[in-house]
């Protein structure tokens, strides 16, 4: 059970902590738009299209169908085309490598530096936003693979600057407040 809330809306939230792809897919999506609208685009998409919503279900759509998914108002990103091939692309990363079970990504990973090399591997996700999502598993799910710390670098420590710190209202007001004062001093979120 995770302690994830960062959209605001209980059931957008409650879908991240009990779908792992869901909480891939709003990590992939976590660029260039509101944080909020990131993590609430999974619910979004699982209303558009339930009986697709999946791993497996996303990676054999049809790509019109996934793009018009994503471009419904109100769109999933603000870039809803490329993003729509994108997260085809992560669903099928996940159905070839992990048989479309999500969580099998970090549940065999026997290490941290595993676990971070099989999520730099996934489409959307470069170096930061894999140490990101590797201290969201470690911070607010309690998946700590051995070393995962050092894998994770400055995300792993107890400054509140990413969604991986994130479990109220208030700890979302923090990371907001420390990333305006990091941008005020020209500095980015791993200084």
């Amino acid at each position: 059970m995770g302690t994830l809330a960062v959209t605001g809306d209980h059931d957008a939230d409650q879908l991240l902590i009990d779908d792992p792809f869901a909480l891939l897919l709003a990590m992939m999506l976590d660029q260039q738009i509101p944080m909020e609208w990131a993590f609430k685009s999974p619910l979004r998409l699982k209303e558009r299209i339930p009986e697709d919503f999946s791993a497996a279900g996303l990676a054999e759509m049809d790509p019109e169908k996934a793009e018009a998914a994503f471009k419904e108002k109100p769109a999933l990103h603000r870039f809803p085309g490329s993003m729509a091939r994108r997260a085809q692309d992560l669903a099928r990363h996940i159905v070839d490598e992990y048989d479309g079970n999500a969580a099998k990504l970090w549940a065999e990973a026997p290490t941290g530096q595993d676990l971070l090399k099989r999520l730099k591997a996934l489409p959307g996700y470069g170096d930061e936003k894999a140490k990101i999502f590797l201290a969201l598993l470690a911070k607010r799910f309690n998946i700590t693979p051995e070393g995962w710390e050092a894998a994770a670098g400055p995300f792993s420590d107890a400054t509140p600057r990413t969604v991986a710190d994130i479990d109220s209202p208030e700890a979302l007001a923090e990371v907001r407040a420390w990333k305006k004062a990091q941008k005020a001093k020209g500095k980015t979120k791993q200084d």
